[in-house]
């Protein structure tokens, strides 16, 4: 099979820091689904994986974490799908990932792909989908079905790929959503995505916040990076909740959180399969209900570019364009 992979860590502007291979295709077990790629998408979390560093692999390591295609074969455990199912799934930080033809993926993280998009539009939900999914109902403990409807939200990050799908889940749960960006372009998606108010994260965050007329807000989650730690904690209400997604060695003094008895919470979508956790099935529901929600036009794709085909030429320029930080929501890259 087809595969875009890596041997050595280097820079991206290195033509050998991923490269087109030839590799023998998986075999299905226990609960794998063999997946056909048809198109896949690049994270911050690609690029983060394949930055330079003194280590070379064995064998040809293929990266990539977002995916939509066809399954072809199952295990012999499998319940939830059977040959021949459109799914989108984010797959295993610890397994082979989705650049590749094939791809053995377990099926409780898998989801039906939503039938109104074409598979390079259901490419770019998957991981950002099951990141702010996440988030929002299992860290910060809002109600997705709107019990908390009313209260405020701050997105860091928010014209990012986990920010785009995150303003949306909001808005279905019914929050205020403040959402930051600081190009009049992406200003205007975070608008059109549905964030009531635009904070510009390149400015003083916490006299906007209050010129929009919020002297706290009951949620923050922080999608980008934690250079914004001290607003958030001068901005979250007391006795509210932080989620971040960024693991940092920046200072993060907590004495300012603990006088409001406010929590922080952090969030790696990969944990529940990385540690087989009791409740990994969640994340093929979770897929399923956003699936829903899409098929019914509540949400919408959040991809911003395709390239094609799926060759070490187009991943690489999707990790270029990934690495500068200014990506407007999703690059997709689509078809062998």
């Amino acid at each position: 099979m087809k595969a875009v992979a890596l041997t050595r860590y280097l820079p991206i502007e290195d033509p050998e820091s991923l490269i087109d291979v030839e590799l023998e295709a998986p075999e299905p077990t226990g609960h794998d689904l063999r997946i056909a790629v048809h198109a896949v998408a690049v994270n911050p979390v690609d690029a983060k994986v394949r930055a330079p560093k003194d280590k070379v692999e064995e064998t040809p390591r293929i990266l990539g974490w977002d995916a939509s295609g066809v399954v072809e074969s199952v295990g012999s455990e499998v319940s939830l799908f059977a040959p021949g199912d459109e799914v989108y799934y984010a797959g295993d930080l610890l397994r082979p990932g989705t650049n590749a033809e094939l791809q053995l993926v377990d099926e409780r993280i898998v989801g039906r792909k939503p039938s109104t998009l074409s598979h390079a539009e259901a490419a770019a939900l998957p991981l950002t989908t099951i990141t702010a999914y996440e988030s929002f109902f299992d860290r910060l403990r809002v109600d997705r079905d709107g019990a908390d409807a009313g209260q405020s939200i701050l997105i860091v990050g928010g014209a990012g790929g986990v920010g785009s799908i995150g303003i949306q889940l909001a808005k279905r749960a019914g929050l205020t959503v403040l959402a930051t960006a600081s190009r009049p372009e992406t200003s205007s998606w975070v608008i059109e995505l549905g964030a009531d108010h635009v904070i510009n994260h390149r400015e003083p965050m916490v006299e906007q916040v209050r010129a929009a007329g919020f002297h706290h807000v009951d949620h923050i989650a922080i999608f980008n990076d934690m250079s914004h730690w001290a607003e958030a904690v001068e901005l979250i209400r007391p006795q509210g909740a932080i989620v971040s997604i960024d693991d940092t060695d920046q200072p993060m003094p907590m004495g300012p959180l603990k006088t409001k008895s406010g929590s922080l919470h952090w969030e790696l979508m990969f944990t529940r399969p990385m540690n087989t956790t009791p409740d990994m099935i969640e994340q093929h529901r979770l897929l399923n209900h956003v699936a829903d929600e899409i098929d019914a036009g509540h949400v919408r794709t959040t991809v911003s570019e395709v390239l094609s085909p799926i060759n070490a030429e187009n991943i690489r320029a999707a990790h270029a364009k990934i690495e500068t930080g200014s990506a407007r929501g999703k690059i997709v890259v689509e078809g062998f």
